[in-house]
């Protein structure tokens, strides 16, 4: 029970993102991924050193094989942040909600392409109904959801990176953070020494305190999430985790009236009967695997 509340809480606090960064629409995006990155690096630097997980993070910084898929998962990750915030500047956070959806289906389908894992009939469906739900939205407003691609494919292959080089959450936005730490600090510092001086950072107490908050705003709901995940079967966490996009979704249509014209209904309709076979698959798979479980501990147990 304890780990399902701390995963609710996690996709919860995900699932109000877009309130939070609203807040900094003020806020040129760039400046607010700076802060971001920099004030997260704080916040899990300090969780780290509170909870005596120093060894683990210098063993992770030696290790010279995983700091290179590392350095590519921060800019993954990167990249994905500084379009939502981007996206909820802009008030299209539909269309990042329905990226958020569409993530789990493009992880799908990458595992198929690059990892030859093996599809469930079901997924496989559910793969080809995300395709027709590109192609719907193409036709049908005529431009491709770029937000919602980009979120999705970002996140996608972070996720398939993270999944071939495990690394506790923690640990791994730490070293990802330090690594695109020196980044975003030397754009900061241009933008400070410029004649321009665009940053907003400390020009007024409520916007300074935001862009600090937005780290520890990161760090929470990850490390919500790493505990609750020690807790509970994955089935469980896959099936929660799309509490957050559908709270994106609601934000989107009830607080900030953003558009929703019929055509992007027929979108959505066609990503909701995907997971639904994308779920339906994975419990299938599931309850496969602990069959065969159970008859090969049957097995050794009569012999």
């Amino acid at each position: 029970m304890q780990g399902l509340l701390m995963a609710l809480a996690a996709y919860i606090l995900w699932g109000c993102f877009p309130l939070f960064f609203n807040l900094l629409s003020h806020v040129p995006s760039i400046e607010v991924l700076a802060n971001r990155i920099i004030w997260s690096m704080v916040a899990t630097l300090l969780v780290i050193l509170a909870l005596g997980k120093r060894d683990t993070l210098f063993a992770l910084l030696k290790n010279a094989q995983l700091m290179k898929w590392l350095a590519l998962t921060s800019l993954l990750i990167s990249a994905n942040w500084l379009i939502f915030i981007w996206a909820v500047a802009q008030h299209r956070v539909m269309e990042a909600s329905l990226g958020y959806y569409m993530t789990p289906l493009v992880s799908l389908l990458l595992a198929r392409i690059l990892l030859k894992e093996s599809l469930h009939p079901l997924q496989a469906i559910a793969g080809a109904l995300a395709a027709i739900a590109v192609f719907w939205e193409l036709y049908s407003l005529g431009s491709l959801p770029w937000v919602s691609l980009t979120l999705a494919i970002t996140f996608g292959f972070y996720g398939l990176v993270r999944k071939r080089y495990p690394v506790d959450g923690l640990s791994g936005l730490t070293v990802e953070t330090l690594l695109i730490f020196p980044i975003a600090m030397a754009w900061l510092l241009w933008q400070f020494w410029s004649p321009a001086h665009n940053l907003l950072f400390g020009e007024n107490v409520n916007t300074t305190l935001l862009l600090m908050a937005s780290g520890i705003v990161t760090a929470v709901p990850l490390l919500l999430f790493a505990a609750a995940a020690k807790r509970l079967d994955l089935s469980v966490v896959g099936f929660i985790m799309y509490i957050n996009p559908t709270m994106q979704f609601l934000i989107a249509v009830l607080i900030f009236k953003e558009d929703f014209p019929p055509q992007r209904l027929v979108t959505f309709v066609i990503i909701w009967t995907a997971l639904v076979l994308f779920m339906w698959g994975m419990w299938q798979s599931r309850q496969k695997s602990k069959k065969a479980e159970e008859q090969i501990e049957e097995q050794l147990g009569s012999s």
